[in-house]
């Protein structure tokens, strides 16, 4: 490979990403729409083609990967996730019925098979956590009464996740029932072990790794992570989430200390990780699914309110609350991204790439706007309903065959 190209291509698309985020942060919205449609304009089929640091690029894609679940599972405690898992186990599974199974039917529907269907099936399901908490962040809602509710969506689809990935790379793979299940039963003892470590020994291993030197931390944290995906990879259990676990198990300080040190590397490698989906994805492969993806991102937009609005109300939130809660659990993003991108390197169904980043351009896009309005504008058509019902309604005038009759003489 041509070092100059490289270094020229490379430095080009970390360039105008740093401007895409720039625009997206006037714009007060996400920036994974514009990555995606550089990687469009980047990629195979596009305006500028990239071809010597396109290797590259892959490499930085799996770390972004890795990245963006250790900084998922440093954002919640063992204990957390096991108290979540008890109380709201409920709406998991509405969200599971309401939002996963669209996926697997718009599969089936347009002939793609089964292994299609529950790819799809996960696109639609897992909402976007990141962008979720940025847009809650910008609304002030952090502290709000409904947000706990939201969060607890998304903290089970984060554990399914661990269950779900090392499914899907067993089907993609095309492996026999028994190699599946025997990496599933890898997937839940893994998790499980984790899990009960972390809640009995994470002051421990937290201590061991703690640093006052941000550098060494920095170091093992990100090498202990990369060490443990390789083996989750090579175990079939899926390297995303090996780096989950990694986050679940460091806790307090060093939780804190690392997401501080390793944010600026998960966006960028996060953006390159978007870009790359974008370079696999030919902009020509998207009008012909832009319809089905257009009416898929329009039903589960809604199941995913309806989720948001029956989760609020199980805890007892107020109206106004729960629509709230459903309009912000709409976007897509970082999750259907990856097991996407999972499914088009395994070319099980040239299409579903596509349409997994029609889908989720138009979501990530949408989410935002349902999170700030959904709440007014039910709002305003509950109180125009209620006018509309106060306003006393006029007799009709008679006509001649209901008149009453004239007496006779």
């Amino acid at each position: 490979m041509n070092s100059a190209v490289f270094l020229i291509e490379f430095g080009g698309v970390v360039l105008a990403l740093g401007l895409l985020g720039r625009v997206a942060v006037r714009m007060k919205f996400s920036a994974i729409p514009l990555y995606l449609l550089a990687g469009l304009l980047f990629g195979h089929g596009g305006i500028v083609p990239l071809a010597g640091s396109e290797d590259f690029i892959e490499v930085g894609a799996e770390i972004g990967v890795v990245l963006l679940l250790l900084m998922l599972g440093l954002e919640y405690t063992a204990g957390d996730l096991v108290g979540h898992l008890k109380t709201h186990a409920p709406a998991g599974g509405i969200d599971f019925l309401l939002n996963a199974l669209p996926g697997a039917a718009a599969a089936l529907l347009l002939g793609w098979g089964p292994v299609a269907a529950v790819v799809l099936a996960g696109v639609t399901w897992v909402s976007s956590s990141g962008v979720i908490a940025k847009v809650l962040g910008d609304l002030g809602r952090l502290g709000n009464r409904e947000t706990p509710a939201i969060l607890s969506v998304l903290v089970l689809e984060d554990l399914a996740m661990a269950v779900y990935l090392p499914i899907l790379t067993a089907l993609l793979a095309g492996t026999g029932w028994a190699v599946g299940g025997l990496t599933l039963a890898i997937a839940l003892t893994a998790v499980g072990s984790v899990l009960l470590v972390a809640v009995r020994y994470g002051r421990v291993i937290s201590r061991f790794i703690s640093s006052d030197d941000p550098e060494k931390l920095l170091l093992v944290v990100l090498g202990l992570t990369l060490l443990v995906a390789g083996f989750a990879q090579q175990v079939q259990v899926s390297a995303a989430v090996g780096a989950f676990l990694v986050g679940i198990a460091l806790s307090g300080e060093v939780a804190e200390n690392t997401h501080h040190l390793l944010m600026p590397l998960r966006d960028l490698f996060a953006a390159v990780f978007f870009v790359f989906f974008g370079l696999n994805t030919d902009p020509a492969t998207i009008p012909p699914v832009l319809v089905p993806a257009l009416v898929l991102a329009v039903l589960t937009a809604l199941t995913k309110i309806a989720t948001g609005y029956w989760a609020a109300r199980r805890t007892g939130i107020g109206v106004r609350g729960r629509w709230r809660a459903g309009g912000a659990l709409v976007a897509r993003g970082e999750f259907s991204i990856v097991i996407a991108g999972l499914a088009t390197a395994s070319g099980i169904e040239p299409a579903l790439g596509p349409l997994a980043t029609a889908y989720v351009l138009l979501l990530v896009v949408l989410g935002p706007l349902t999170a700030r309005f959904t709440e007014p504008v039910t709002q305003r058509l509950v109180e125009w309903r209620k006018q509309r019902a106060a306003v006393p309604v006029m007799a009709e005038p008679l006509t001649r065959s209901d008149a009453v009759p004239a007496p006779q003489d």
